[in-house]
């Protein structure tokens, strides 16, 4: 996920584009559906959002876009576990006014938006009062029973809070989801 600000007008605006991240164990992190092979877990995550604008001191809130796990294990394993992971977002010059730190990031992943296959799926932010800081990295969803191959998919959103000395500029750092 990559954040911008721009300059808009009298004052600093910014704009916050989120590109995907991804991490180990992945097959897959392509943004739509993927055929998945027997035996494997994995998830896609939402190609680039931009956020929007806002001005320093102020806050925005955007949907990403879908996050999809598949389970193609065929009941090797009952549960997974989908995490969520913030890098620190940045403009170019360096300094902490050039810096937007993880812990000013809340993420909350919603209900399932669909599922297929047995077991019980478990939002780690069923709602926007539960959304939780990204300063270190969380459950975005879990499948804690139920055999069988399955998929489920969510639409978690991200909300921003942008510190006050925030200079104008363009802002880039990645929101991470992995899944095990």
């Amino acid at each position: 996920m990559h954040m911008m600000w721009t300059l808009m007008g009298i004052g600093a605006a910014v704009v916050v584009t989120v590109l995907p991240g991804a991490a180990a164990p992945v097959a897959s992190h392509a943004a739509g559906p993927v055929a998945q092979p027997p035996g494997t877990l994995s998830i896609t995550v939402p190609a680039g959002v931009n956020l929007g604008s806002t001005f320093p001191g102020s806050s925005l809130g955007r949907p990403l876009g879908e996050v999809v796990v598949t389970d193609r294990r065929s009941g090797q394993s009952d549960t997974w576990t989908a995490t969520v992971a913030a890098s620190d977002f940045t403009t170019p010059g360096g300094g902490a006014a050039r810096q937007i730190p993880r812990s000013r990031f809340s993420y909350w992943s919603g209900q399932a938006t669909s599922t297929t296959g047995p077991g019980t799926r478990v939002p780690g932010q069923p709602t926007s009062a539960q959304a939780q800081s990204l300063g270190v990295p969380r459950t975005a969803f879990s499948k804690t029973s139920g055999h069988g191959n399955n998929t489920t998919a969510w639409q978690p959103t991200l909300i921003v809070a942008v510190p006050a000395d925030a200079v104008g500029g363009t802002y880039t750092g990645t929101i991470t989801h992995s899944v095990a």
